[in-house]
């Protein structure tokens, strides 16, 4: 149910803002059928993979309901997708001439296609997770290649019909700004191309809202997004493309662990889990902090400093650094907070570890 209110929160924005749009949710955050099965009525998918299709088609999405956003699409991948009337934004030069060729090779009609803009601005939780910037990064086409890009579709009689741009992920309140600029330079870019005829129905601006962990973390005003977006890009006439996955996915789980492990080290106090990254990949992977309860004294003082660290045998399989908690005692059962997104899609066996059971609560209709 979690899944829904959130889906509706950003539906309701929208609507507010006058736009009209298109949500997708981005598969990648989580997978699980029995999530997908709360979401299928009030949202798309975003596919970034052959399987990723696979499991929207399964789940009981239409082609037409699924958007393909990928990276490095290979011809196996371009094939198998292509089994499918799904649409694709390409995010490379290349990817259009590959998917003119494959189109051509199995004697199927062009199609109207998608691309992915680089602005070169971004938004992100950090720097690492700003998908455009300074530093060159590998998704989307740049403004200096667009010109090699619509040749390259035009060659192959793929019309463009949308434009597609994914700033950054995880982005808060503080980001907004950031994420606006980006906006601007590819709503600009989509007026130019509208204006020399292109027949674009859609504006895509991805997904990356993020979701607050910590105190100090503000959220996103959903109005204020919506109405970000209509300022730069409400007079186009488009369609909206909006693609969040870890939104409306992360705070409808958490992940309990046991503490095994409390001990001194060179002055730090270790918490230790039975769980590793392997399971919980927020902090190991994307620097994401997380919000750690002990379930006995959740609503304890915290005063001990301590850091928090898994059961997998490499140094960087931590959770929480310099981290106040409350007095902690081996035994105890913690909670870690907002596990909805990714941690179960990306979860892995590393050193042979299991993945972590997933348990399923509905509250039927008690308010929130």
């Amino acid at each position: 149910k979690r899944f829904a209110e959130n889906a509706e929160r950003l539906i309701a924005a929208l609507d507010g803002a006058g736009l009209r749009h298109r949500v997708r949710f981005a598969l990648k955050a989580n997978p699980d059928p029995v999530g997908l099965e709360v979401l299928r009525p009030l949202v798309g998918i975003d596919a970034c993979s052959p399987g990723e299709v696979e499991r929207a088609l399964a789940c009981g999405w239409p082609p037409d309901e699924i958007s393909v956003t990928a990276t490095n699409l290979s011809d196996r991948d371009l094939d198998a997708i292509l089994a499918h009337p799904v649409h694709l934004n390409l995010d490379a030069v290349s990817q259009i001439e590959r998917l003119g060729r494959r189109l051509a090779a199995g004697g199927l009609a062009p199609r109207g296609i998608g691309i992915r803009i680089n602005p070169g601005a971004g938004a992100g939780y950090n720097d690492k997770l700003a998908y455009s910037g300074a530093r060159p990064t590998k998704f989307g086409v740049y403004e200096d290649r667009l010109d090699e890009a619509l040749a390259a579709a035009a060659r192959h009689r793929l019309p463009i019909d949308t434009i597609h741009v994914h700033a950054g992920s995880g982005w808060l309140a503080d980001g907004l700004p950031a994420f606006e600029a980006a906006l601007a330079r590819v709503a600009a870019i989509t007026r130019g191309l509208i204006a020399d005829g292109h027949p674009i129905v859609e504006l895509n601006v991805g997904g990356g809202l993020g979701v607050p962990a910590r105190a100090d973390e503000r959220p996103i005003d959903l109005d204020a997004y919506a109405a970000a977006i209509a300022r730069q890009a409400g007079d186009l006439g488009l369609v909206i493309g909006c693609e969040p996955g870890d939104y409306l996915a992360k705070d409808s789980a958490i992940l309990l662990g046991e503490v095994v492990t409390v001990e001194e080290r060179a002055g730090t106090r270790f918490v230790g889990l039975d769980l590793g990254w392997n399971v919980n990949c927020s902090y190991f992977i994307y620097r994401y902090a997380q919000e750690i309860v002990v379930c006995r004294a959740a609503a304890a003082a915290r005063t001990e400093r301590v850091t928090v660290a898994g059961h997998i045998n490499e140094a960087g399989d931590v959770f929480a650094e310099d981290y106040l908690v409350p007095p902690v005692a081996e035994g105890d059962i913690v909670a870690l907070l907002n596990a909805g997104g990714y941690h179960e899609a990306m979860s892995s066996t590393h050193c042979l570890r299991p993945h972590a059971e997933a348990l399923y609560l509905d509250r039927g209709d008690r308010p929130s």
